[in-house]
């Protein structure tokens, strides 16, 4: 099977190290990560700039994984990417990584549901619609190693 393209989504300042662990699956192709310095520029070059990275690099991606630490469901830019991924019509899922070591900082507290934030016109609150997995917290990497493939397959068939 071919790879997967994704855009991930995440709190680049709590969670590069965890996220990088999840990047080195291989299984997926996923957006080059942004190097700080390069993210301070975009930054500096004000919000349009940045939703046109977002954009950029989201676009011809089938599917947006939001990594899921702490702090993730109060990041504006995930807010953004969610929203853009929803609007767009990929398929859209979460991952709890807490359960996964930053060499600098080790584990973290399991964050609040992002997409809880999120409310339909009728009332339906996106986490209805929109799966967090909640990998083993004793062997999370494999977990997520050994499952990612399938849970993108199930989010980009809910969007059709």
């Amino acid at each position: 099977m071919a790879k997967r393209k994704v855009f991930y989504s995440f709190h680049f300042d709590n969670d590069v190290f965890r996220v990088q662990q999840i990047r080195n699956i291989g299984a997926l192709e996923g957006n080059t990560p942004v190097t700080v310095n390069a993210w301070e520029t975009i930054k500096k070059a004000g919000k349009k700039a940045i939703e046109t990275w977002i954009e950029d690099n989201m676009k011809f991606k089938s599917c947006v994984i939001v990594l899921i630490g702490e702090d993730t469901h109060n990041r504006p830019w995930v807010k953004y990417e969610i929203k853009k991924a929803w609007e767009d019509g990929k398929g859209l899922l979460g991952i709890y990584i807490h359960n996964l070591k930053d060499p600098k900082t080790g584990k973290c507290s399991k964050g609040v549901n992002p997409f809880d934030q999120f409310t339909f016109k009728d009332g339906t609150k996106l986490s209805t619609k929109v799966k967090c997995y909640n990998p083993s917290s004793s062997d999370t990497y494999n977990d997520i190693k050994n499952n990612v493939e399938d849970w993108i397959e199930t989010a980009i068939e809910s969007r059709k």
